[in-house]
């Protein structure tokens, strides 16, 4: 579930201010939630540039605050992209198996993981200087990263480790590891309530208390969760869970219970969400399609 499209990243589709995603996908159909037809609001979104990046790009992730787009690329690089030129600035050599990548724009900071069965790390990267200023070790087989920026803390799932690594962004160093459930892959936080939200192998989200650094809920949702994301605004969390019948879990952050499942396309894996708006936008990796949910309207 990894793997994505050949060093080539699509811009065009997200939108300005959404919620940290998952993987980026190609150019692909936008697609109303569940297989219908774009409303018309819809059908004036369309690619405006591709970008030739890495090999394999994975993840990707963006700051606001200087409009700098960075790509996780497999091959072992992230590649920085100027988001006012579409153009590539730097390629960052981090180190093989990449896959997460996340930023905190109060510090100007990257964090990419990458990680095989035996060890993970984390690379984290001065976003003024597109250099890395430290290596962080982390749990095995690293993936989805998220950062809470209220708090300058990052957050890692160690697939084959069974945990969570929290990561101190001023001190570069791991202060806890959290055992969650089998296989956790994506990971998500709102600075808000400073609770991080990780997926899990065994159809789970768990809740981590960014304050205590422990599990204070466990959320059954669809087979195979993937992405994750946080609408901080609403206190609402998006889970897009991969088995068929492919759904999005919806999740009311307040009282950590499920309330509504949402089917999506074919084999759901990224997720995120405009806060301005509400949107929530789903990358489905079986049928080349992006599903986009509209908040309910009272």
């Amino acid at each position: 579930m990894r793997f994505t499209q050949r060093g080539a990243i699509v811009i065009g589709v997200a939108l300005a201010g959404l919620a940290p995603a998952a993987t980026t996908m190609a150019a692909t159909p936008v697609a109303a939630a569940g297989r219908g037809t774009a409303p018309p609001a819809q059908r004036c979104v369309h690619v405006t540039a591709t970008i030739s990046v890495g090999r394999i790009p994975q993840e990707v992730a963006v700051n606001p605050a200087t409009n700098t787009v960075y790509v996780a690329n497999r091959g072992g690089k992230v590649s920085v992209i100027n988001g006012q030129t579409n153009k590539v600035t730097a390629s960052i050599l981090v180190g093989n198996s990449l896959f997460g990548v996340a930023t905190d724009p109060a510090a100007n900071t990257v964090y990419a993981t990458h990680g095989t069965v035996a060890a993970g790390h984390v690379a984290v990267i001065n976003g003024g200087t597109d250099t890395v200023r430290a290596t962080i070790p982390v749990g095995a087989d690293a993936a989805g990263v998220a950062v809470n920026p209220a708090t300058g803390t990052a957050y890692v799932a160690n697939i084959l480790g069974d945990t969570v690594s929290v990561i101190n962004g001023r001190t570069d160093t791991v202060t806890a590891t959290i055992p969650v459930g089998a296989a956790p892959f994506g990971a998500a936080v709102n600075p808000k309530t400073n609770n991080a939200y990780v997926t899990s192998g065994n159809f789970k989200l768990f809740v981590l208390n960014g304050q205590t650094n422990t599990v204070v809920a466990t959320i059954p949702v669809g087979q195979l969760p993937q992405g994750v994301a946080v609408n901080p605004a609403t206190n609402k969390v998006y889970v897009a869970n991969s088995v068929v019948p492919g759904t999005v879990s919806v999740i009311n952050g307040q009282r950590n219970t499920v309330t509504a499942t949402i089917p999506v396309g074919a084999a759901p894996f990224g997720v995120a969400v405009n806060p301005k708006t509400g949107t929530v936008y789903v990358t489905n990796s079986g049928d080349g399609t992006v599903s986009v949910i509209a908040p309910c309207r009272k």
